[in-house]
């Protein structure tokens, strides 16, 4: 039985045609999942389904008695009720039985003249709460908030962060299990584990039919039985998850671009025909005549917009980042006590934890916008951060796309060349009717880009990344994790997206609690199957390929290193070899400059094919030469500012 049935759904802003024709049913009990390009219209088709907003044309029809509840990316509350009051009111009717018994209690002290009738009210109050799921309500409520994180139910909601306030939205539609819940990506401002949860409620104690707009690839995967796509305004459906999703899309445009092939053979035999035949035709040449007209009026399907993120990787050290008993309180708590962390060349440690145990106050701490209460933070002689923090505070909503991006500069300068600006930002996904449109007027998901944009335009070979995932559409994800992986670049990552951490990191960094912070090999996958070999009891086997933990990242008498006899200096040949490698790293660089001058020089390639290929080898030596250097001296140089240190202890 179906709970929604759409048809011929049409939705316009200005020239900017988001929905054309849509039907679209949804059936008692579906999970049905919605994806997209940020902007495509798929929180104005969950608008519109739930009757919060009326389509251009077309209509909704909905099931006699069917609920429906909305979950939008900023809820709006009437009024500033607690936390379990406003999750309360979700019960609805239980909820009217509950304050009319409540009224009814309040009359009997202060009416007792009425007391007959008013007990025989009350009577039938108490039997709707007792029908209605029991007394036991504001228990169930608790409960649910404390599972999303949400740990003062007392507090008014004025006093809640924004993401707390989302999460008391979320439980309001749950816990009044209606018979259509529509989420619009629940998952932000929630931690895997608080996802995890998210998911196994959804898929065990919900019974109503659910649309789910959302980019945490995991949630669609395990949860959803059908994927729509919202693309150029049509809607596609797939059965099944993501990944059976991305099968389906895969044949699908394989079966568009062999009808496109056709169609165009087709019309060139046609026009060939065509310019061949004599003016006057019969019946049966125009009919084919007619026939090469309407192959011409059918518009080519158009390609899937893409991204291609890229980063000028700066020249990069060994060791990129050392922590040395760091130790971080904020308001007198302790988030982070005595951690020790080395981040070498080419590693991805994702980050992970509970909101609020001090993932972010550990990125601020490292690009130096917080004091540590105590350790150390030393940045490698060659290392350049590249720092994308939560509230892209870095952009000016006042400002263009271009502005914010390119401001004043006639070119980009990237991986040593100039880049023309308008073909910088279309790497991002940003045309010529993108560039004049103010920041502030973005979704989520679009100042997203533009912050990645300016941010991958400097050099740099430490990219920190505070909860790149919140926002972004799946097309723009794969684009971050491609940049990642491919460029091979250090990063640090704050991310609940499991899909994400999975595929691109190399180790995970877990917060939890009490200043515990504990570093495990491998990526989220690996974590969750040694934290569930850790669970089961003494004796049990242990999974195959489960990661080992590093182990408590805080120094301890167990884990301390052996002291050794410390030096107060480099050896002689190692501060001669010091004094030296600056200048040999500056004729390195001026041998692949002169190189890189007669390789672009026309002239050059008058020479054989052979001169060619040895100015080319001799250029990949010079930079390696370079690279080779640079990572001595930066060795040198930190040893030595290591035994000055200790010499002065």
């Amino acid at each position: 039985m179906s709970i929604i049935d759409a048809q011929d759904l049409s939705k316009a802003y200005g020239a900017r045609k988001l929905l054309s024709g849509v039907n679209l049913t949804i059936r008692s009990g579906e999970r049905v999942g919605v994806v997209g390009l940020n902007g495509a219209g798929k929180s104005t088709l969950a608008r519109i389904l739930a009757g919060l907003e009326a389509p251009d044309w077309g209509s909704v029809a909905r099931q006699r008695g069917a609920t429906v509840q909305y979950l939008s990316q900023a809820p709006v509350f009437e009024g500033d009720p607690t936390a379990e009051a406003c999750v309360t009111a979700g019960l609805g009717e239980w909820h009217r039985a509950a304050e009319r018994h409540a009224e009814l209690s309040r009359r009997l002290a202060s009416e007792p003249g009425s007391l007959p009738e008013l007990l025989e009210e009350q009577a039938r109050a108490a039997e709707d709460v007792e029908r209605l799921g029991g007394w036991d309500q504001h228990h169930r409520v608790r409960t649910l908030l404390g599972q999303l994180g949400v740990h003062r139910p007392e507090a008014r909601l004025s006093t809640l962060s924004g993401g707390e306030q989302r999460r008391v939205a979320l439980a309001q539609v749950l816990v009044a299990a209606p018979s259509l819940a529509i989420l619009d990506e629940p998952t932000n401002h929630l931690d895997a584990e608080t996802i995890e949860w998210l998911e196994q409620f959804l898929l065990n104690e919900y019974t109503g039919a659910l649309l789910l707009v959302t980019h945490d690839r995991y949630l669609l995967n395990r949860v959803a039985t059908r994927t729509l796509e919202v693309s150029e305004g049509q809607v596609y459906s797939y059965d099944g998850g993501y990944e059976l999703y991305l099968e389906q899309k895969a044949e699908r445009l394989a079966h568009a671009e062999r009808t496109e092939r056709n169609r165009q053979n087709f019309l060139r035999t046609e026009l060939e025909w065509l310019r061949r035949q004599p003016k006057a035709r019969g019946t049966k040449q125009k009919a084919r005549i007619e026939r090469a007209e309407q192959a011409q009026g059918v518009r080519a399907p158009k390609a899937d917009k893409s991204f291609t993120f890229e980063v000028d990787v700066a020249r990069q050290g060994k060791r990129l980042l050392e922590l040395s008993e760091l130790t971080l309180a904020v308001g007198g708590q302790p988030l982070v006590s005595g951690l020790d962390l080395i981040v070498a060349q080419g590693e991805r440690i994702g980050i992970i934890g509970r909101n609020g145990t001090g993932k972010t106050t550990l990125l601020r701490a490292i690009v130096g916008q917080l004091m540590p209460t105590s350790g150390r933070v030393v940045l490698g002689q060659t290392t350049r951060i590249a720092y994308f923090d939560q509230e892209r505070s870095d952009l000016d909503p006042s400002k263009s796309v271009f502005d914010n991006v390119v401001g004043d500069q006639p070119q980009i300068e990237f991986g040593g060349q100039a880049i023309e600006p308008y073909a910088y930002l279309e790497r991002f996904g940003f045309g010529s009717k993108d560039y004049r449109q103010l920041v502030g007027s973005l979704s989520g998901g679009e100042r997203a880009r533009v912050a990645l944009a300016r941010l991958l335009r400097r050099p740099a070979n430490l990219i920190i990344l505070d909860e790149p995932t919140n926002d972004l559409d799946v097309a723009s994800l794969g684009a971050l994790e491609d940049l990642l992986v491919e460029f091979s670049i250090s990063a640090l990552c704050v991310t609940h997206d499991r899909w994400f951490l999975d595929r691109v990191a190399s180790s995970i960094l877990a917060f939890e609690g009490d200043g515990k912070v504990v570093r495990y090999a491998g990526n989220y996958q690996a974590l969750a199957e040694q934290r569930q070999g850790a669970a089961k009891p003494q004796g049990a086997a242990k999974p195959q390929g489960a990661a080992k933990p590093q182990g408590d990242m805080r120094r301890t008498p167990e884990n301390e290193p052996r002291e050794r006899k410390k030096k107060k200096a480099l050896s002689w040949s190692e501060t001669r070899e010091l004094e030296g490698l600056l200048d040999r790293i500056e004729q390195a660089e001026s041998e692949v400059v002169r190189l890189s001058s007669e390789l672009a020089a026309p002239e050059t390639y008058q020479r054989s094919p052979g001169d060619i290929m040895a100015l080319n080898t001799a250029l990949d030596a010079a930079r390696s030469s370079v690279d080779q250097l640079t990572l001595r001296w930066e060795e040198l140089e930190t040893k030595r500012a290591e035994l000055e240190a200790d010499g002065r202890a």
